[in-house]
């Protein structure tokens, strides 16, 4: 997948991806220092990989840290963008992708903590380091951003439901953001194949993803996902704040 954005063109600009060590988030890093941007390869515990794709964009001319953190814990946070600040001293981007919920062994109540207040405590610990003009994207899904008008598979309810739950809490931020100059933007896409995520639902309901394929027409891989998470960092703002990335016509539209 070739980089939908130009050389040179974030040349100067300092972007953070949460769970940038593999899949979608490594990918979209890539694309951003590919670009010219300094930045930050965000793990909570791949820190091998982390490190590799570090050291793959610095062979390649770029700059990149990696900076662990559990974004559910808020001493991590905080020390996390001490490590920005003392590094990048601000940010320009934060690409807010991490998320999760069917994991095992977690609490009960984990998916709305990662992907609702994990979410807000993340925005709200970086805009001190946001000048205006800076750009903040949120990723997320069909399944999860029509969630209130369309039913999903019940395997990934929970996620889909703090999704929207956390998609929500950051739009009640917009006043804020707008205030301080800060520009917003969601990416929601379809089930995209080779995803942790999808890997899961077929196991617990083996034929999930080929049977959205078919009905969808295309599913996009990790790359050209990533790519286009890569793109909404430079695109203009849509009027409703969301980019939509792949087929939305099995979704009823939200009123």
């Amino acid at each position: 997948m070739s980089n939908p954005l130009a050389a040179g063109s974030l040349a100067g600009k300092r972007a953070l991806v949460t769970g940038s060590s593999r899949g979608i988030g490594a990918d979209t890093v890539g694309y951003l220092a590919e670009a010219g941007a300094r930045v930050v390869v965000n793990y909570r515990n791949k820190e091998k990989r982390a490190l590799q794709l570090v050291g793959k964009i610095e062979a390649a001319g770029g700059g990149a840290i990696a900076v662990g953190a559990d974004l559910t814990d808020a001493e991590s946070l905080d020390a996390m963008f001490a490590q920005v600040r003392d590094a990048f001293g601000g940010l320009d981007v934060l690409v807010m992708n991490a998320s999760g919920g069917m994991e095992t062994g977690m609490a009960e109540d984990y998916a709305l903590t990662l992907n609702r207040d994990a979410q807000v405590a993340l925005l709200t610990a970086a805009l001190p380091l946001m000048a205006p003009g800076s750009r903040v994207v949120f990723v997320t899904s069909h399944q999860a951003h029509f969630i209130r008008t369309t039913e999903t598979m019940p395997e990934y309810l929970p996620v889909a439901l703090s999704k929207r739950a956390g998609e929500d809490a950051l739009r009640e931020m917009l006043p804020q953001l707008e205030a301080a100059g800060v520009e917003f933007v969601v990416v929601s896409g379809d089930m995209i194949e080779g995803t942790i995520t999808a890997t899961l639902l077929e196991r617990s309901n083996p034929g999930a993803i080929s049977s959205r394929k078919e009905s969808a027409g295309k599913l996009y891989n990790v790359a050209e996902f990533a790519a286009e998470v890569a793109s909404a960092v430079v695109d203009p703002i849509p009027a409703d704040h969301t980019r939509y990335v792949g087929d939305t016509s099995d979704f009823a539209p939200l009123v």
